[in-house]
């Protein structure tokens, strides 16, 4: 799996941060720390860390993958990231 989003709200900035959705790499996942959660009212699941979007960013580095694009969509901030 290549590409990765992840995103945070702007008024939490200092975490959780989103890191993958119900399809996302189990192990990845396992590496990041990343915990399953079902918000109320979606039909979907979503992997969450309890760090920092930065402390992240810098796992994910580490790991080989390089942030592609970023942007704020409303009161989210969103990174595209891929790995080769």
């Amino acid at each position: 799996m290549p590409y990765l989003l992840i995103s945070t709200q702007i008024r939490l900035e200092a975490g959780p941060t989103m890191v993958g959705d119900e399809h996302s790499d189990p192990h990845l996942m396992s590496i990041l720390g990343a915990t399953k959660r079902t918000t109320l009212g979606n039909n979907f699941c979503e992997y969450y860390v309890n760090d920092a979007p930065r402390l992240v960013l810098d796992k994910l580095e580490s790991l080989g993958y390089r942030v592609v694009s970023m942007t704020g969509v409303g009161q989210t901030l969103v990174w595209c990231l891929h790995r080769e």
